[in-house]
């Protein structure tokens, strides 16, 4: 357990956080392109 203990969970969860939105952007951006819409 120390190694978990040890472990910054804020830091991973915004770590994990800026990679979804790192993914979702681009995914968002073609989704709303592919359908025509106004960016």
């Amino acid at each position: 357990m120390g190694f978990l203990s040890s472990i910054n969970f804020e830091l991973i969860a915004q770590l994990t956080m800026l990679v979804m939105i790192v993914i979702a952007g681009p995914v968002i951006v073609f989704l709303l392109a592919a359908r025509g819409g106004d960016l």
